[in-house]
């Protein structure tokens, strides 16, 4: 006689990583998803603009000179927003002046958050003279207004892309150093680091192979907070003349371009000022999703 036994079959559950858990909260709050597809939808924008601008941006036509949108009175459907001072129109000038804004933005939040992060976790692990050099810069750097700062490199170095680029770098890496300096005092003193240190790791190894996996969420979140601050500088310096020059298209100097017709045009200064409202709030609240979801508090 033979008992049947019944072996319970264990189903192993998915382990989900804090990181994914993070982007299962952001993913539930629908005002960040909507503000994330925003940011998306302009970059998409910037990438595809020579297909989806209706005509060349930079090519005038004073025969349309501050010509009104298509649904006002004198307005043609083939030039949807209008046209500028010089006839030229408002709509591609628009899509190709996300590309300035967009590139402006990454490659400066991109190049300042690697250079704050190297330098936060030197000064945060390696302390002494080190921590006290790059703690002192970065003191020095904040205790200067930043538009103001920019604007006097910008005046030494004079107008253009790489030159913007150049200028806001230049104290944009502060803020992820600050936050990457504080992060590496708290995990220097964490378990895992201390048993790197006891098998003889190498502050290197230390530092990049297992402090830096653990402590880039912030970052990241850090960084996308900032992309926005940055785009309103760079818009600032067009405004002023001292950004991205003529004939480029440039959301602020579309802006400055068209203060002079405020009250008889006022779409020429309107759409561009708009497009920055819209991408920098868009931002601004991803942004804030993001924080939110990588926020201890908020785990399981």
């Amino acid at each position: 006689m033979s008992i049947a036994v019944r072996v319970p079959v264990m189903t192993a559950e998915r382990i989900e990583t804090p990181t994914w858990q993070s982007l299962r909260r952001f993913a539930a709050d629908r005002f960040s998803m909507v503000a994330a597809i925003v940011v998306l939808a302009f970059v998409l924008m910037a990438v595809l603009a020579p297909w989806l601008a209706p005509h060349d941006p930079y090519e005038t036509d004073l025969l349309r000179r501050l010509q009104a949108p298509a649904w006002m009175e004198g307005g043609e459907w083939s030039y949807l927003l209008g046209c500028d001072a010089l006839g030229r129109d408002i709509l591609s000038r628009i899509i190709y002046g996300s590309q300035v804004s967009i590139t402006i933005g990454l490659a400066v939040v991109l190049i300042a958050t690697v250079i704050g992060t190297v330098l936060g976790l030197a000064a945060g692990y390696m302390r002494g003279w080190v921590d006290i050099g790059i703690s002192r810069l970065v003191d020095i750097l904040l205790g200067f207004p930043y538009l103001i700062f920019a604007i006097a490199l910008m005046a030494m170095m004079g107008p253009g892309l790489q030159n913007i680029i150049l200028a806001l770098v230049y104290k944009e890496w502060v803020v992820p150093a600050r936050v990457v300096r504080g992060e590496v005092l708290a995990a220097r003193e964490m378990e895992y680091v201390e048993a790197a240190r006891a098998v003889g790791a190498p502050r290197l190894h230390i530092m990049f192979r297992e402090i830096l996996p653990n402590i880039l969420s912030p970052v990241i979140v850090v960084s996308t907070i900032r992309m926005a601050h940055v785009i309103i500088l760079e818009a600032s310096l067009s405004f002023l003349g001292i950004g991205v020059q003529p004939p480029t298209a440039s959301w602020g100097s579309m802006v400055a371009d068209g203060r002079a017709f405020i009250l008889d045009a006022w779409w020429v200064c309107t759409f561009p000022g708009i497009a920055i409202l819209f991408l920098v709030l868009s931002i601004n609240v991803a942004s804030q999703g993001l924080r939110d979801a990588f926020d201890p508090k908020f785990s399981d």
